[in-house]
């Protein structure tokens, strides 16, 4: 089989798919690559590169981290996509919370530059099936008041049970 097979459409998703199989890896991991998948690869990367910098600022006290967060997860021109990462890893203490967000982003990162490289050399790609039916929020949206009260995940790390 020739190289040019593999090359004539790219499976972008290959990497998430991976990953979101991989039992090594830790199931907020698993569950925010199968979150990924199908999504833009620009779109999707920026979108996790805002939350975890939004995450990031709270953690260091810094006050607009806390405006932007809650801007992201309220806004209603946006998708459920933001929402599905933060929520996935929501309440499992913010140490682990920022590694799966560095993680993702990293992952995303990588998946982005293989996308315009394929782009650049005029190749084509699978086609991406977008997850989300709506462009629009689908449901109720989170507060958007930046003065929210930051529960325990965000003091305390994950305890492992035996």
């Amino acid at each position: 089989m020739s190289m040019s097979n593999f090359l004539d459409r790219f499976d972008l998703d290959i990497t998430l798919r991976d990953a979101a199989l991989d039992p090594d890896n830790r199931p907020t991991r698993r569950m925010i690559a199968n979150a990924a998948i199908g999504m833009d690869a620009l779109d999707a990367y920026y979108a996790v590169r805002e939350i975890r910098e939004a995450v990031q600022w709270i953690h260091e006290g810094l006050a607009q981290g806390k405006r932007k967060l809650a801007s992201l997860l309220s806004n209603p021109q946006a998708d459920d996509f933001q929402r599905t990462i933060y929520f996935c890893l929501a309440g499992r203490g913010v140490v682990e919370m920022l590694d799966d967000l560095a993680w993702l982003e990293d992952l995303l990162e990588r998946r982005g530059r293989i996308a315009g490289q394929i782009h650049r050399e005029k190749r084509t790609i699978l086609p991406l099936t977008n997850p989300y039916v709506a462009a629009e929020p689908d449901g109720p949206l989170v507060e958007s008041r930046a003065d929210f009260v930051q529960g325990a995940s965000w003091w305390a790390e994950a305890v492992v049970k035996s």
